[in-house]
């Protein structure tokens, strides 16, 4: 069935939020090509994964144990749990990771992915194969890009504030 087309071209906006919610629903973890992991194992220090995030222009670094992911560690976790108390960087990432993190597996369609993301509050999610292997991480960035390449008018139409409104209309 063909969407309506508005004057000038457009869609109504809960046609937009239809195929939106559907795409999210179809589209899995996979189509966003997260970014392939930085892992480290649970015994190396704090300064090597400084090091590491550095050298991999990341925020994050997926902890491993065995090859299985058991933690996760941030810029965050750098600054509220070993700098902000004063800690050594000289101690294993075990005693300053965010342990057992939640994750999604590649297949997975991308609104669970979100939807996880959006109920803990994070900005990287770890991407596991069935195994628990770490495979890759997605983060907010590269939701908001897609968003963005697959819906630009749903972005760029969005007043700064939705509960303002122009009180003259604009244009000619």
């Amino acid at each position: 069935m063909d969407q309506p087309v508005l004057p000038g071209g457009g869609r109504p906006p809960d046609a937009v939020a239809r195929e939106l919610s559907r795409n999210l629903r179809v589209d899995s973890v996979s189509r966003l090509g997260p970014t392939p992991a930085l892992t480290l194992d649970a015994d190396a220090l704090v300064r090597a994964a400084v090091e590491t995030m550095r050298a991999g222009r990341s925020g994050c670094l997926l902890v491993t144990s065995g090859g299985r992911l058991v933690g996760l560690f941030t810029e965050r976790d750098l600054l509220t749990r070993v700098l902000a108390v004063g800690r050594s960087l000289d101690i294993p990432l075990r005693e300053v990771m965010t342990p057992s993190p939640t994750t999604a597996e590649w297949h997975e369609p991308l609104r669970i992915a979100i939807r996880r993301m959006q109920e803990g509050g994070y900005r990287h999610l770890p991407i596991v194969d069935s195994t628990g292997r770490p495979v890759g991480v997605l983060s907010a960035r590269q939701v908001v890009h897609y968003i963005v390449e697959h819906f630009p008018a749903v972005v760029f139409n969005q007043p700064p504030d939705p509960r303002q409104f122009p009180e003259a209309p604009e244009g000619a």
